[in-house]
């Protein structure tokens, strides 16, 4: 076996394996052994065929199955004997792909690789990056407010369609064809429909209308109609529309019963205890927020303080390598720069990760794992959940191999930007929370 190396440029190389027959004959013959001892063969009992035979029904698949063995093999030894730091796995030329094994013989299989670029930078309080704190203002506890009574509320009976998103129990009658109990929902229908057929009218009232006239969307439609999307061309669509009871979404009062469920028995006892604690919930949703705007600005920073190159055509091929289905050179160009920028700060991350030598211990992971676990039983209106639960939870989630990466890379990404954090000068401003999210749209 020999491998030799040509650069292309300082990020790419070509590497050329030279596999001499003495690498893969003995492994080929014992391979054949095996097929022979396992082939059923007409006129021949089991491992009793021609060794000629078994050879030339089986030995391509045979030298194959040795070759790909080999060549991993060889090229993951030699990346590690002379220590490459590759960005991602070798890429096969057409010509290796395609070369015919047929021929006893050395054989060659030339591969291109990438090379992770040297990162080198230094972070100090010289460096500048923009930290947004965020200012709670009286709309956003009304509107906080409002959210939840709109999530704990329920529908209630009224008289009177008003036109304001009611919701009609109906019966649909054409002939002598009746959809028995279906809802109608107002905010479904077109506009002035609602205002020139329903607004005014009871429980008992009848309506004549074309439903396809009144609901554009064939989604609703089907919906009222009980049928699938794809039976309404079908339809006609001319029925007596039957108000059996009207219906309209009602937001839940501020009481005991209200502040319990939301959080916890007698923790909240009035409005004003109330208020302290949404303030709360936005406060915290609020500096989630400015760290996650930080963690953009400080890669921004980052990304322009390594100015990192790397090897974009390499790249490009390695991405269509690397895909089961071939991706459309357009497709590749478009999503490219996105897909580049995200490698660059995994290599800004692992960089620093390094060079600070910032451990990760269990620990750390099994926390997030517990914000996690409190986070999904609230969800289930579960508040205040011993430890023990929470902890039990956590561990099942760290259990699930691909949270456990999702976690490990949330935790790995918060350390770096910990440290960023806390060694850059923070160029503190204050801002409404509307104005923070108008940045997102530049």
């Amino acid at each position: 076996m020999n491998i030799t190396q040509k650069k292309i440029d300082e990020l790419t190389a070509i590497l050329t394996l030279t596999i001499e027959k003495s690498d893969y004959e003995s492994l080929v013959k014992k391979n054949l052994n095996d097929y022979r001892r396992k082939a059923e063969i007409k006129g021949f009992r089991p491992g009793m065929a021609p060794v000629g035979l078994v050879e030339k029904m089986h030995g391509r698949t045979a030298l194959f199955e040795e070759i790909n063995k080999l060549l991993p093999e060889s090229l993951n030894k030699y990346i590690e004997e002379n220590k490459l730091t590759l960005l991602c796995e070798p890429i096969p030329s057409d010509a290796a792909e395609k070369q015919n094994m047929e021929d006893s013989g050395n054989l060659t299989f030339d591969f291109e690789i990438g090379f992770a670029p040297d990162i080198a930078f230094t972070l100090s309080e010289k460096d500048k990056i923009p930290f947004y704190n965020i200012t709670i203002t009286e709309e956003d506890k009304a509107n906080q407010k409002e959210v939840i009574l709109k999530r704990y509320g329920q529908l209630v009976a009224t008289e009177t369609i008003t036109g304001k998103d009611e919701y009609l129990q109906v019966d649909l009658v054409q002939g002598g064809k009746t959809i028995e109990d279906t809802v109608l929902l107002l905010k479904a229908i077109e506009k002035n429909a609602v205002e020139e057929l329903f607004t005014g009218k009871k429980a008992g009232d009848e309506i004549e209308a074309d439903v396809k006239k009144i609901i554009a969307n064939e989604t609703d439609l089907a919906a009222l109609l009980k049928v699938k999307k794809e039976e309404l061309a079908g339809i006609d669509p001319v029925f007596t529309i039957k108000i059996k009871e009207v219906k309209r979404f009602a937001a839940a009062e501020l009481n005991q019963d209200l502040y319990d469920r939301l959080f916890g028995e007698g923790i909240v006892k009035n409005e004003d205890e109330f208020m302290q604690k949404i303030t709360e919930q936005i406060r915290e949703k609020y500096m989630h927020e400015s760290d996650y705007r930080f963690y953009i600005d400080a890669y921004d920073a980052l990304l322009k303080k390594a100015h990192i190159e790397l090897p974009e055509a390499f790249l490009k091929r390695w991405l269509n390598y690397s895909k089961d289905e071939k991706i459309a050179p357009d497709i590749i160009e478009k999503e490219f720069p996105a897909f580049a920028d995200d490698l660059r700060r995994h290599m800004i991350r692992n960089y620093i990760l390094k060079e600070q030598k910032i451990e990760l211990k269990h620990d750390d992971f099994l926390e997030h794992a517990k914000k996690m676990a409190r986070y999904q039983l609230q969800i289930y209106g579960i508040h205040n959940a011993p430890e023990e639960q929470i902890e039990h939870y956590a561990n099942s989630i760290l259990a699930n191999e691909k949270e456990w990466e999702r976690i490990r890379d949330k935790v790995e990404s918060d350390k770096v930007i910990s440290y960023v954090k806390a060694t850059v000068t923070l160029d503190t401003k204050e801002i409404t929370n509307d104005k923070l999210q108008k940045l997102y749209e530049k």
